[in-house]
């Protein structure tokens, strides 16, 4: 008889769909999974660590590098931990303006996860087409923080600055002439909630765009459909948030369940799935984006409706503008003491929660008084899927594992952190 015995494949760390730096140890029983070792521990971010070296405010910029696709979502939990610590509620305008924020974030993460996942399991359009509306929103991160990606754009008290009352315009050179120069700035003219308006009023049919290229697709139903199921109930005992989650038929959404900011005040429905296989996933997440869409409308009808201001007026914690650092003395001694040792916050403990694209994305926060955090842990919602990809992807084919793994939108930063 010939020996018949199962071989160990090494998939990633450069496997162009292991999203990020995983390395995957399957058991292959000729091309059937027998089970899966997810090893994480490639990227060492030590943000957690870092952050107990630093000031508080210090610490933001570290949050939007956690869970790189969602940036934002990230910076919104972090700083509403040190918040309940402080004791501060921020002005009603840079709560909607968070809000918008949010799901712009959350329209930006579901982009790239659709065109990602597409290109994993062999659709080379769908990557394009949301990669052209990734721009778009990119420009409004631009436009309200400098920078495209990395925002740091959410301060304890508030926001940074106050939306800008114009958009960046394009300028003519050797690639654009003045024609297509001016047809390009067409929806810049105004301000940027303007631009972001004008942005929700063709995103729909973008999204339809990419359900007439998906959602009835025999190959991509052929490729999602009963692949990967999580019953319920077993959702539930993984830790499964977000879309996992809901995909799995649980109704349960941070901002409705325990609603932060002012989505309680917004108008808005959970997208559930049924069978929690990678198809109801993609559905739910699809639908998150036309939800999204309809949010961030209510917020730019608000924000335009109600001036005021974006960050609470303490210069204990908010740095003075520089305009009156400039003049004044005692603004300059804020400035000063708020850059080179920042601001003490209460002794005490604090958990906050976001419901990020990915799922809950929770800090929990020790202060013992002084400058820095005692403690920071961050909880991840991507750590719990992965560490449940071995029993989605057990009894799968070898291919089936890619399609298991993206619909799981897995981002590694948050995950070794």
């Amino acid at each position: 008889m010939t020996e018949i015995r199962n071989y160990t494949l090494n998939f990633g760390p450069q496997h162009p769909a292991a999203h990020g730096v995983l390395r995957l140890i399957l058991e292959l029983d000729g091309e059937v999974i027998v089970r899966a070792d997810p090893h994480i521990g490639l990227l060492h971010r030590a943000t957690e660590k870092l952050a107990e070296t630093k000031p508080f405010n210090q610490s933001i910029g570290y949050m939007d590098r956690l869970d790189y696709v969602s940036m934002m979502a990230n910076e919104h939990g972090y700083v509403l931990a040190i918040e309940k610590l402080l004791g501060i509620t921020p002005p009603i305008r840079a709560q909607y303006i968070r809000v918008m924020f949010d799901e712009i974030t959350r329209v930006l993460n579901h982009l790239l996860w659709l065109g990602a996942t597409a290109l994993d399991i062999g659709a080379m359009t769908v990557f394009l087409y949301c990669f052209r509306e990734r721009e778009d929103l990119f420009d409004c991160y631009e436009a309200v923080s400098g920078a495209r990606m990395h925002a740091t754009y959410y301060r304890p008290g508030g926001v940074y600055r106050d939306l800008p009352n114009k958009m960046p315009q394009y300028q003519p050179s050797r690639w654009h002439n003045e024609k297509q120069v001016d047809a390009m700035n067409a929806n810049r003219e105004g301000s940027l909630l303007d631009f972001i308006w004008a942005f929700t009023e063709r995103f729909p049919k973008c999204v339809d765009e990419y359900e007439t290229l998906l959602t009835d697709n025999r190959i991509w139903k052929q490729r999602t459909v009963n692949i990967g199921v999580v019953p319920p109930e077993r959702a539930i005992q993984l830790g499964f948030t977000g879309p996992m989650l809901r995909g799995s038929g649980v109704e349960w959404d941070l901002r409705k369940k325990q609603p932060y900011e002012v989505y309680d005040q917004i108008d808005f429905s959970i997208p559930v799935g049924v069978n929690g296989d990678c198809y109801d996933r993609y559905l739910v997440r699809v639908e998150e984006l036309r939800q999204s869409n309809r949010i961030i409308r209510q917020c730019v009808e608000w924000l335009r409706a109600n001036p005021g201001p974006v960050v609470i007026n303490d210069h204990k914690i908010v740095p003075p503008r520089r305009q009156e650092m400039k003049d004044d003395m005692e603004s300059l001694i804020h400035h000063f003491k708020l850059f080179t040792e920042g601001y003490s916050v209460p002794a005490g403990e604090a958990y906050a929660a976001v419901e990020a694209p990915k799922g809950e994305f929770g800090v929990y926060l020790v202060s013992d008084g002084a400058n820095k955090p005692y403690r920071l842990k961050v909880r991840a919602p991507g750590f719990s899927h992965l560490a449940a990809l071995d029993e989605m992807v057990r009894g799968h084919m070898l291919a089936d594992a890619v399609a298991i793994l993206a619909s799981q939108d897995i981002v590694f930063g948050e995950i070794d952190r």
